[in-house]
This record gives structure tokens, C-alpha cells and sequence, in this order.
């Protein structure tokens, strides 16, 4: 931020040159000393704040008021200007390397926190660098929140660890003018090593899961043949019908030849059937 407003400089200009106009006229140098004494006033005095800023006006190291926004007059050695207090929602990185979570798997955590000043006079009077502070609040909140949570909860539910941390960070922000709105999981990241080893175990169930669905499949599958087998059991002339509808399927195709073992002509009853389609077939 600049020491001096454009404003203060534009009135600091005008008076120098006022004065120095007037000099040249009167010949005498009272004009321009004064221009020169007023325009340095102006340009000390005047200060401007932008809308989204807040500054503490201290007279004699002692706080007197809040300022901000627009343009506003100090009196300059008497009055001193506190750090600017940026009141839009900010974001600041964090990260925590090599942390151990409750299973003890070594993890890299990184996030981004929302926050806000909404006080600025608590932010400026009794935080020292309350930038500083919110950045080491989040840090040590990350990691304890790695502590209590096992990786799989933390790769699974990434939207729970953040709300735990900005309910953390908010209650020791809070006295202090600053509020944190969220805090987002950005990644989390494990060792290579152990990515791997994860790897495989997860294509390993996968592979169990497929194998356990399709011996459940086979078990349908023979317990249908076996309703089957019995109903055909105590009814052949089903079992007939049932012969009889293979075969046209089988011989509906023209040119196709099908060749049936005698030992299944025999079970399934087909040799009359098959003499009487075949004479058929000769008238």
C-alpha cells in the first residue's frame, strides 16, 4: 500500500503550483512557501480506503477509531495508520507431509481454507499477524484431524474431515474478528509403495467377488436343470414335446444337417418320430 493517496498527491501538486504561481506574480516568496507548507499537509493528511478495506486511525499509539471506506483527513506526526484490513474472502494453502493417520499409514494432506476478517478492529488490536496465525491454526487442526481418521475414511469421505476442521478453525477464529467459512480437501496422497500394495488387494477382491457371483450363477443355473429334470421326470410326453421342438429348431435352417446318437434317440424316445418325419419327407 502506498504511504501517500493519489489524492493527497493531486492537492500536494495543486498548492505547490498555486504557490509558485502566485510568487511569479507578486514576486514575494510567501506564496510559494505556503503552497508548498499547505500542498505537504494535504499530502499527509489525506487518506483513502478502498471498499473492501478498513484501517485504525492511532493518535498517539493510541487506538481512536476505525476507518474505511473512501477518503478521509489525519493529522499528520499526531496520527498514525494501522496495516490495511482486507475484509473479502481470502484463501489460503495447507499442507501436511509425512503425517501418520489413526491406522499409522504415513499420508501427504493438502487443503485450502476460506476465510474472512469480519472485525477488523479484534483482527488489528489483538492479533499480532493474524494472517500468520490462521496459516498455523490450519496446519496443527490438519494434522490432529489426520490423526482421528483412518485413510480409508479420509479417501472416502473427504467433505466430513473439512467440516470438522472449519468447525476447529472457526472456534479459535472467532475471537478474533475472523471467521472460516470452509475448508476443502484438495489431496491425499500415500506412499508409493503402499498405493501399490492397496492396488492389488482391491483387484484381488474384485477377482474373489466376480469368481463368488458366478458359482452363485452356476447354482441357479443347475437347480433350474433340476426342476426341470423332474418335471420332465413324471411327464415323458412333455419330455416328447420337448424332443421335438429341439429338433425342428434344429433342422428349421435349410441345408443344415444334424446328427443325433443313437443312445439319445433312445433316451428321449425320437426313433419313431424320426422314421415318421422321414418317410414324410419321401411321399
Amino acid at each position: 500500500m502506498s504511504k501517500f493517496s493519489g489524492p493527497g498527491k493531486a492537492f500536494c501538486a495543486a498548492w505547490i503550483l498555486a504557490g509558485l504561481v502566485g510568487s511569479a506574480f507578486s514576486q514575494r516568496p510567501a506564496p510559494a512557501i505556503a503552497g508548498i507548507v499547505i500542498g505537504l499537509y494535504g499530502l499527509l493528511a489525506i487518506k483513502v480506503v478502498k471498499q473492501w478495506e478498513k484501517v485504525a486511525v492511532l493518535r498517539f499509539g493510541r487506538y481512536v477509531k476505525l476507518q474505511g471506506p473512501g477518503m478521509f483527513w489525519i493529522v499528520p506526526v499526531v496520527d498514525t495508520l494501522s496495516a490495511y484490513v482486507d475484509q473479502r474472502i481470502r484463501v489460503t494453502s495447507v499442507s501436511a507431509e509425512s503425517t501418520l493417520t489413526r491406522d499409522t499409514v504415513p499420508t501427504n494432506v493438502d487443503a485450502i481454507v476460506f476465510w474472512l476478517v469480519w472485525n477488523a478492529e479484534k483482527s488489528l488490536l489483538e492479533v499480532a499477524d493474524f494472517e500468520n496465525s490462521i496459516l498455523m491454526s490450519a496446519q496443527t487442526a490438519l494434522r490432529e484431524a489426520i490423526g482421528r481418521h483412518e485413510l480409508s475414511q479420509m479417501i472416502a469421505d473427504r467433505e466430513t474431515l473439512g467440516r470438522e476442521l472449519q468447525r476447529s478453525l472457526d472456534e479459535k477464529t472467532n475471537p478474533w474478528g475472523i471467521t472460516v467459512q470452509s475448508v476443502e480437501i484438495r489431496d491425499v496422497r500415500i506412499p508409493q509403495l503402499l498405493e501399490d500394495a492397496m492396488s492389488r488387494e482391491a483387484q484381488a477382491d474384485r477377482e474373489r467377488r466376480a469368481r463368488i457371483i458366478l458359482g452363485e450363477a452356476e447354482m441357479q443355473v443347475s437347480a433350474k436343470f433340476a426342476e426341470a429334470a423332474a418335471v420332465y421326470r413324471d411327464n415323458p410326453v412333455a419330455l416328447h414335446l420337448r424332443a421335438m421342438n429341439m429338433l425342428y429348431e434344429a433342422i428349421k435352417e435349410k441345408g443344415a444337417m444334424v446328427i443325433v446318437p443313437s443312445s439319445a434317440v433312445e433316451t428321449m424316445g425320437l426313433g419313431g418320430l424320426l422314421a415318421t418325419t422321414s418317410l414324410a419327407k419321401n411321399q
